[in-house]
C-alpha cells in the first residue's frame, strides 16, 4: 500500500530517499518504535539501481561484498547470480528487502521533495512535496545517495535536437530499442563504458565522444556456482569482518611488502598477477606505493596502458585511447567486459573531444569543430552532480533563512559528513568516505540512528554540528585530500565535471576503519562537537 492516502502527516522522522541507505535508515527508525515517513521520486524503491537500468548496468563490486550485513536471515534467503550482480537483480535484491521487512507502509513513492524548512520555534523539519503535500518531523535524514543528481551539460542547442535524448541515470523503465539505429554516446567514464560494451552490437552505428580515456579493466564476472553460493553463506561472518577492516570496506587489503623490494622484473610479474584477477583487486590489493609514489604509479599506468594497447588491432586509435593526462587510481576504475574490442568493430568509431570539440546540437544531430554527425538517438553518460547534487537542488533552508546551497557555494561544509551547522537535526546518510557503498552506508545509519536515540533518551530538541569542529574538519579533509592522488584528476571525486562547482575532493579520503572509529568516539564523548539542545 503506498501510504500518500494517509491522513497523518506528522512524524518523528522524515527520509528523503527509498535507496540502500533509505531502506535499511527506515527499518532502524521503525525498530526504535518511531513513527517515519520515506519520500521518494522514484517509482520503486532501490535508489541508484531503479534508476541506472541502462543496458550492461552492472556491480563493480562483488556481490557478496555488496547485501546488507545486519539480517542473518536475508544472508541466508538470498543467492547472488553472478560474482558482480547486474542492475536486474540488484533492484530485485531491493525489492524483496523491502517486501520481506514489510517497510513499504511506510514509503510513499513518486513524492519528490521540493524544499524542507527548520523551524526555530518548534524545533522542528516542515517538508514540501511538488505535488504541494507538505509533512513535519523533528528529525529530517536525506538518504539521496552520492550519484543521484544526474548531470547533463548545458550544449548550445541541446532542445533542437529531432531524435531521442536519453541519460543513463535516468534510463526508461520499459527499456528502449537501440536496434538499426545510429547512435551517439557523450562519456567514457564507468557508465559509458558498461553501455557501449552492451550496445555495440545491436545499433547500425555507435559514435563514441571521449574527453577523457580511463585505465578500464577487466571485471572477470561469471555465474556463481552451488558451492560458492554455500562458502558464502557460511562464511558471511568473516567476509563482513574483512570489509569492515579493510582501507576501502572492499575485499583487498594492500599486499604488506613494499615495491622497492623486487626488481622491475619482478614487479612485471607481479603485475600480470594482479591483472588477471577480478574485480578492482587491480587498484587496491597491488603495492602500496601504486597510490603513493609517483614512480610506482606510473610503472603501474605503464603497463596498463600496454594491456590497452594490445587489445586494440588499429594502433593509432589506440594511443587516442590509452590515458595519459591523469595517475591511475586517481579516477574510479571503469571495470569492463570487452570494452576496448569494441573499438575493433566496423560499426564504432570514436571522437576525441579535446582534439575536436562538440560546438552545438541540431535538429539532425551533433555538430563538432570538424564536422557534422547525424543521430537517431543521443546518449548522455555525462555523470552526476555528485555528493552535493543531490541536496542543493533541494531547497534546504536552515536556521537564519540560509539554503543549503548558499552553504555550500563555496564547497561543502560538514562534521563528520553527516551534520552540518545552520541545520539542526538534519542528518547527511551519505557514504562520504572514500569506500564501498553498503558497509559504510550501514554505519552512518547506525551512527545517525544512536544519535537520535540520544536525543530522545535525554528529552531534548536537537543536535546541530557546532562551527567550529565543523571548521576543523572541512581543514582536517583538506589536509587528507592533499596527500591523495585523487586530486590529481578532473572527476567527480573533485566536483570538477560540474562547471561552477568549487575543486575539492567530496569524499573523506581517509580509511574506511578510521572514519569509524572517529565518528564512535565522538559519539562516545557525548556527541563532541555537537550543540545538543
Amino acid at each position: 500500500m503506498n501510504p500518500s492516502n494517509r491522513p497523518d502527516s506528522t512524524f518523528d522522522v522524515i527520509i528523503i530517499g527509498a535507496g540502500v541507505t533509505g531502506l535499511y535508515q527506515l527499518y532502524l527508525a521503525r525498530k526504535a518504535g518511531l513513527s517515519v515517513r520515506v519520500f521518494d521520486a522514484a517509482g520503486g524503491v532501490g535508489g541508484t539501481w531503479y534508476w541506472n537500468c541502462y543496458p550492461g548496468c552492472c556491480f563493480d563490486s562483488e556481490s557478496e561484498s555488496y547485501g546488507y550485513t545486519w539480517s542473518k536471515a536475508l544472508l541466508e534467503e538470498w543467492d547472488w547470480t553472478e560474482h558482480f550482480s547486474p542492475q536486474p537483480e540488484t533492484e530485485r535484491y531491493l525489492n524483496y528487502v523491502a517486501d520481506r521487512f514489510d517497510l513499504r507502509r511506510d514509503i510513499q513513492l513518486n513524492a519528490r521533495v521540493q524544499a524542507a524548512r527548520f523551524d526555530t520555534k518548534t524545533r522542528r523539519w516542515s517538508v514540501q512535496l511538488t505535488t504541494g503535500e507538505r509533512a513535519s518531523a523533528q528529525f529530517l535524514i536525506a538518504a539521496v545517495g552520492v550519484l543521484s543528481a544526474d548531470y547533463t551539460p548545458e550544449f548550445v542547442g541541446i532542445k533542437d535536437f529531432k531524435g531521442l535524448s536519453l541519460h543513463t541515470g535516468r534510463w526508461p523503465r520499459d527499456g528502449v530499442d537501440l536496434r538499426g539505429k545510429r547512435v551517439a554516446v557523450i562519456g567514457t567514464g564507468p557508465t559509458g563504458v558498461q553501455l557501449i560494451t552492451k550496445i555495440a552490437r545491436d545499433v547500425a552505428h555507435l559514435t563514441v565522444f571521449q574527453r577523457t580515456p580511463n585505465y578500464c579493466a577487466p571485471l572477470r564476472n561469471r555465474p556463481v556456482t552451488p558451492a560458492e553460493q554455500q562458502h558464502f553463506k557460511a562464511t558471511y561472518a568473516e567476509i563482513h569482518q574483512q570489509l569492515r577492516e579493510t582501507p576501502a570496506g572492499f575485499l583487498y587489503h594492500f599486499d604488506t611488502r613494499s615495491a622497492f623490494e623486487f626488481s622491475a622484473e619482478e614487479r612485471l610479474a607481479y603485475y600480470e598477477k594482479l591483472w588477471a584477477l577480478p574485480g578492482f583487486a587491480k587498484w587496491l590489493s597491488g603495492f602500496p606505493e601504486v597510490m603513493t609514489n609517483r614512480a610506482i604509479n606510473e610503472e603501474f599506468a605503464g603497463f596498463l596502458r600496454n594491456k590497452i594497447r594490445a587489445r586494440i588491432n588499429d594502433p593509432v586509435l589506440a594511443e587516442k585511447l590509452v590515458p595519459k593526462n591523469h595517475p591511475f587510481g586517481s579516477k574510479r576504475i571503469p571495470l569492463e567486459s570487452g570494452y576496448f574490442e569494441v573499438y575493433n568493430r566496423d560499426n564504432v568509431s570514436l571522437v576525441e573531444l579535446l582534439e575536436t570539440p562538440i560546438q552545438r546540437m541540431t535538429a539532425s544531430g551533433i555538430e563538432t569543430s570538424e564536422r557534422a554527425y547525424a543521430f537517431d538517438v543521443i546518449i548522455y553518460a555525462t555523470g552526476f552532480d555528485a555528493v552535493t547534487g543531490p541536496l542543493t537542488r533541494m531547497n534546504i533552508e536552515g536556521v537564519n533563512g540560509q539554503t543549503l546551497g548558499e552553504k555550500w557555494a563555496d564547497g561543502v561544509r560538514t562534521y563528520l559528513g553527516l551534520l552540518t551547522a545552520g541545520f539542526p537535526n538534519l542528518f547527511i546518510a551519505t557514504n562520504s568516505a572514500f569506500c564501498n557503498y553498503p558497509v559504510c552506508a550501514e554505519m552512518v545509519v547506525e551512527w545517525i540512528a544512536g544519535a537520535i536515540a540520544h536525543v530522545r533518551a535525554n528529552n531534548l530538541a536537537s543536535i546541530e554540528a557546532t562551527p567550529e569542529a565543523e571548521a576543523a574538519w572541512v581543514e582536517h579533509s583538506a589536509e587528507l585530500a592533499s596527500h591523495s592522488f585523487l586530486s590529481d584528476a578532473n572527476s567527480w571525486f573533485m566536483g570538477s565535471n560540474i562547471p561552477g562547482k568549487k575543486r575539492a575532493l567530496l569524499l573523506y579520503s581517509n580509511s574506511a576503519p578510521a572514519y569509524r572509529a572517529k565518528c564512535e568516539e565522538v559519539a562516545a564523548h557525548g556527541y563532541q562537537g555537537f550543540t545538543l539542545q
